[in-house]
C-alpha cells in the first residue's frame, strides 16, 4: 500500500510498505477519508510529538474507513463497516483514569497512520473507541469525530452553559470549530481573528460579533466593548497558542469568569500575567488536553445528527498522493491550502 511518513521536520514522504494485518483483538480499516489537522502540522512543522509519535512513523490521526479484516476475539465489528477509529484509548485502570480523567491517562494508547490505503486499529482502540457510522453519513464527516471530541471536552471543562457569553481567539480550525460548537450548545459567540478573509468564516460559525485584529487599535478594549456593560466574556477560549493571546485571553473575561488555554505553545514559552487582576476578580485559569471516549461519543453526535456544518467545515479535497505538498503548503499562508479549514484526503480517489 502507499502511505505518508514521517522521518522529521518537513519531511513527509510517500512511500510503498505491507498492508498491516489484524492480530487477536484488532481491525485492519481501508481508510475512506483523512482530515488535515493544526497538530499534525505543527509535528510536521516540528518534526516530532513527545507523547503521540517518534519518527520515522506513519503520519495522521483524524480518519474513517471501512472494516477489511477483523482480528481474532472481535465481534463488535465485521468486514465491510463503516467504521470512525479515535486516534487514542485510555487503559481505564492508572490513577488519572480511576478519577475521571481519562485524557491524562498514563499509558494513553495513540495510533497515526491515517494518510495510507490501511490502517491497523489496536485491540483498545477498537474496544474502546470505535464507532459504527451510520448509512448516509460521508465518512469525511465522521473523521471529524476526533477534534471535534477535543472541542466538546474544553466546553464542558469550562462550565459553558446557554446564555453565556464566549469569546474565541484564533479562526483556525479549532477556534471555528468552537465557535460552531459554542453557537449549538446556546452561548454567544465573539470571534477575535487575525485575518479578513476569517471574519465570513467566523460569522458562518456562529460567531455574532467579530473583532478583526489588524482593525481594532486596542484588542480587548474592542471585545470587552461588545460584552454586557463591558465588562468581559463568562468564558474565554484561547486557541493561538502564543503568549500575546493568552495574555489577551485574561484580560478579556470578566471577574468571577474562566479561561481555556486550548492552545499549547512550544515548551519553555513564558507568558506576563496581573496576579492582581486574577487574585481579585476570582478569576479561573484552566488548560483542556485531549478528549475521553465519552466525549467522542458527544462529538459523533454532533456529527452524525446533522446539527454540525460538516460540509461547510470541510473546505479542500485532495487525493493520497497530494499530502507532502499540501502540509509543505499550509506553512505558507498566502497558499491554497493554508487556507482551507480541513482538507479530506481520499486514498482511494473518492469524492473531490
Amino acid at each position: 500500500m502507499t502511505a505518508a511518513v514521517l522521518y522529521g521536520k518537513e519531511d513527509l514522504r510517500l512511500e510503498r510498505m505491507a498492508v498491516p494485518q489484524a492480530e487477536a483483538g484488532e481491525l485492519v480499516v481501508r481508510v475512506g477519508a483523512a482530515l488535515t489537522c493544526g497538530t499534525d502540522l505543527k509535528v510536521y512543522r516540528r518534526g516530532y510529538h513527545a507523547m503521540m509519535l517518534k519518527p520515522p512513523i506513519p503520519f495522521g490521526h483524524e480518519l474513517a474507513g471501512v472494516v477489511e479484516e477483523v482480528g481474532a476475539g472481535v465481534t463488535a465489528f465485521k468486514v465491510g463497516d463503516r467504521v470512525v477509529a479515535l486516534n487514542s484509548a485510555p487503559c481505564d485502570a492508572c490513577f488519572f483514569c480511576r478519577h475521571g480523567q481519562q485524557n491524562l491517562c498514563e499509558d494513553l494508547l495513540f495510533n497515526n497512520g491515517a494518510y495510507a490505503e490501511f490502517i491497523r486499529i489496536p485491540a483498545r482502540i477498537v474496544e474502546k473507541n470505535t464507532l459504527l457510522v451510520p448509512d448516509g453519513i460521508p465518512l469525511e464527516y465522521a473523521a471529524l469525530t476526533e477534534p471535534l471530541a477535543c472541542v466538546v471536552r474544553g466546553l464542558e471543562e469550562s462550565g459553558a452553559r446557554a446564555g453565556d457569553t464566549m469569546v474565541v481567539i484564533g479562526a483556525g480550525p479549532i477556534g471555528l470549530m468552537f465557535m460552531h460548537a459554542a453557537e449549538i450548545a446556546g452561548l454567544d459567540v465573539i470571534a477575535v481573528v487575525k485575518r479578513e478573509h476569517q471574519v465570513g468564516a467566523a460569522k458562518l460559525f456562529g460567531a455574532s460579533e467579530v473583532v478583526l485584529v489588524d482593525a481594532a487599535k486596542d484588542v480587548v478594549a474592542a471585545t470587552r466593548a461588545l460584552t454586557n456593560e463591558g465588562r468581559g466574556a463568562d468564558i474565554v477560549i484561547e486557541a493561538v497558542a502564543t503568549p500575546t493571546t493568552w495574555e489577551w485571553a485574561v484580560d478579556m473575561v470578566r471577574k468571577g469568569g474562566l479561561v481555556n488555554f486550548f492552545g499549547g505553545p512550544p515548551s519553555g514559552t513564558k507568558v506576563k500575567l496581573d496576579t492582581n487582576r486574577l487574585h481579585y476578580g476570582d478569576i479561573t485559569l484552566k488548560a483542556s488536553f485531549h478528549h475521553t471516549p465519552a466525549t467522542c461519543r458527544t462529538a459523533f453526535e454532533l456529527v452524525t445528527s446533522g446539527r454540525f456544518k460538516c460540509a461547510e467545515y470541510i473546505t479542500g479535497r485532495a487525493g493520497l498522493d497530494e499530502v507532502p505538498a499540501i502540509f509543505a503548503g499550509m506553512m505558507h499562508r498566502n497558499n491554497g491550502w493554508a487556507k482551507d479549514i480541513k482538507t479530506a484526503v481520499f486514498p482511494e480517489g473518492g469524492p473531490r
